[in-house]
């Protein structure tokens, strides 16, 4: 023991210097940084299911479920939460090549509103996308339509679909698989997709691009804190920048009481779409987007907590280099007006009324006006998948990422056999595993022709990576193959 004693004390113990200090000072802080944040992250997990109720501070919404009860106003309130499971809506996965259908839904506040209808819709828009034809319309139908809701629900107001789906604990998808459902059965068309954004989010959202500038057609007085206290005079006859919370103020103005609007519903719908279509421009312009698509995951992450959809993140880049690539000419903006309906008195929870009857012709005729291109109930694109892949005509760069030799040229080789236009080949920067396609232009049925060829397998081997597609920029490139080792053995005999 003695000479254990003596031993420590013979050792010099050398005086720290101030660059050791602040290493350990540095990593100590990271240490209780990195506790901090899996604590929370655990405790607050929404990915899987896990036991327990996660506390208040996660800011985690319960969903609203119970037995369906109408209001004074006739419209169905949900009962208190007494199970914090949801049915979740189930997407099909986009080939990229079939007509896409998309409806947009804005509610009135949420569960802690304290709205009268927390969970009604009061903005529904449709929005459709045809990557054959290069076309896409928006619909925006009115809330106040009187509908059959489906699940047994019966004849209501179009907007308390949701609250319905939500309280009746509808099984295909709850408040927005409901929702959803009853949309489709309106319009006689599939819907694969749906997306709800938070007031909240859509202010930090436009504000994040830099505002978006709108031409107003009327006068308006705009209210964007809803005080009755913070009135701003939007004048027509030119160019308007707004904010976030005029862009919503904006979309959300509605009869004279509120911003000195004329038209109600229907002009509140066509300034929604201006909405959108300014939105399109800001993020479609050639100086934003390559650099809001390489941030696409980090908008993804940031404003997740406010968005609610079904649709992926690969599918919603995929659906963004699409919609690039339509003209502003193209895209229809069609609102209801009162040639499609027509107005009707009803009785809902004991009082009178006003409702929007539809025209089952008219909706017919508005369906066909914009879905007949290719087809109004057609969920798939049809064709051969050759012509379809010639029709892109897509020029693809094969780069070789293994230390197989020229494997590239005969890759090549073999993708000119099935009618693939090669803009070049080479070598990869790097030795690559598995095969990746990178998407420098929304050539879709190019993409799912490789998937049909066994090139890819899955949609994590396609990536939309700007920086990427920037080294083939002005060479015509649309889409970059870098093979990996998963591909030497897939090559076909003779090349």
């Amino acid at each position: 023991m003695k000479r254990i004693v003596d031993f420590f004390k013979n050792i010099k113990m050398a005086r720290p210097s101030m660059s050791q200090i602040i290493f350990w000072i540095v990593a100590l802080a990271l240490a209780v940084g990195f506790f901090i944040f899996a604590r929370d992250f655990v405790t607050c997990w929404q990915f899987t299911t896990l036991d327990g109720v996660p506390p208040a501070s996660c800011n985690i919404e319960s969903n609203v479920l119970g037995t369906p009860v109408l209001n004074a106003k006739g419209t169905p309130i949900a009962a208190v939460p007494t199970d914090v499971s949801a049915p979740v809506v189930q997407a099909p996965t986009w080939d990229g090549g079939s007509r896409i259908n998309i409806v947009f839904f804005g509610l009135r506040g949420g569960p802690t509103s304290g709205a009268d209808c927390p969970d009604c819709t009061d903005t529904i828009i449709l929005f459709t996308v045809d990557p054959v034809s290069k076309t896409a319309a928006m619909i925006s139908i009115p809330r106040d339509l009187w509908v059959n809701i489906p699940y047994g629900i019966g004849y209501s107001r179009i907007n308390t679909a949701w609250t319905s789906g939500v309280a009746t604990k509808y099984p295909n998808g709850g408040g927005p698989g409901l929702a959803m459902q009853t949309v489709s059965q309106l319009m006689g068309v599939p819907i694969q997709y749906y997306a709800q954004v938070n007031f909240d989010t859509f202010v930090s959202f436009i504000n994040t691009i830099g505002g978006i500038d709108i031409r107003p057609y009327e006068n308006l007085r705009l209210d964007p804190l809803g005080t009755g206290l913070d009135k701003v005079l939007i004048t027509k006859g030119g160019m308007r920048h707004l904010d976030g919370q005029l862009a919503l103020a904006y979309a959300r103005c509605r009869d004279q009481d509120q911003c000195g609007a004329q038209g109600g519903d229907l002009d509140r719908s066509k300034r929604q779409q201006q909405v959108i279509l300014a939105i399109r421009d800001k993020v479609l312009d050639p100086a934003n987007f390559p650099t809001l698509i390489a941030k696409a995951p980090w908008f993804y992450t940031t404003f997740g907590g406010g968005i609610h959809t079904n649709m992926s993140l690969d599918t919603a880049i995929k659906l963004a280099y699409l919609i690039k690539d339509i003209p502003l000419s193209q895209i229809k903006s069609i609102v209801f007006d009162n040639s499609d309906m027509r107005i009707a008195n009803t009785i809902l929870a004991g009082q009178a009324a006003s409702v929007y009857r539809p025209i089952p012709d008219q909706i017919e005729l508005m369906r066909d006006q914009v879905f007949t291109t290719s087809g109004p109930t057609r969920p798939m694109a049809q064709g051969d998948p050759i012509a379809l892949m010639q029709a892109d005509k897509a020029h693809v760069a094969v780069l070789n990422g293994t230390y197989t030799t020229n494997l590239d040229q005969r890759t090549a080789n073999y993708f000119t056999s099935l009618g693939l236009s090669i803009a070049g080949i080479g070598r990869a920067s790097q030795l690559y595993s598995q095969t990746i396609v990178y998407m420098c232009a929304p050539k879709l049925y190019t993409l799912r022709y490789l998937f049909a060829r066994n090139v890819i397998t899955s949609g994590s081997q396609i990536s939309f990576n700007a920086n990427q597609c920037k080294i083939y920029q002005g060479q015509g490139v649309d889409i970059i193959v870098v093979l990996g080792s998963d591909w030497i053995p897939k090559l076909p005999t003779g090349f």
